[in-house]
């Protein structure tokens, strides 16, 4: 991206931000995503988010799973969908939807193993609701995460040679 489109990019993000600690701005290789936390609904997801996003864990790390009209999972440094940051967080269900923009915790089967896995809803799938933890949404950008690439249908999703996370930040950190 040119230093202009990032220019471009980075002001509505900017504009868009109301709580700098609780939102996150994501930039991928199109611009930058601007999701705002919901402590309110998941305290100790928004904290261990928070807490990796200022140690640098997501900066590189790739969309391991993609699917196309469905979500867009990362924060596996494997990239293989299998790892994490080796510390798992106790499941906070709550009531809010996972309609597009909605950012919601990866797990296993265990409703417990949360770890650093993380997706972004692409359309509406209120089916995840009370079985994922919910934890904040896309205010701004959801354009650049639509234009993630996406996986084969056929493996569950999976993409070869995917998209990276370019930087993950706290708002609050972010110098101008």
């Amino acid at each position: 991206m040119t230093q202009s489109a990032t220019a471009k990019a980075d002001a509505p993000a900017k504009a868009a931000i109301k709580d700098p600690e609780n939102t996150l701005i994501l930039t991928l290789k199109d611009g930058q995503v601007v999701i705002e936390l919901r402590p309110d609904v998941a305290p100790n997801h928004v904290a261990r988010i928070k807490e990796l996003a200022r140690k640098g864990f997501y900066d590189g790390i790739v969309f391991h799973r993609v699917i196309d009209g469905f979500m867009a999972q990362t924060g596996d440094p494997t990239g293989t969908g299998m790892g994490g940051s080796g510390q798992n967080v106790k499941a906070e269900f709550n009531s809010e939807k996972h309609t597009r923009g909605a950012v919601s915790m990866a797990r296993a089967n265990d409703p417990d193993s949360a770890d650093s896995q993380f997706f972004i809803v692409l359309k509406d799938s209120t089916f995840l609701d009370n079985q994922y933890t919910y934890f904040g949404r896309v205010i701004s950008g959801m354009e650049f995460v639509d234009n993630i690439k996406k996986g084969a249908a056929a493996r569950n999703g999976e993409v070869a040679k995917p998209d990276k996370i370019v930087k993950l930040q706290v708002a609050a950190d972010v110098k101008e």
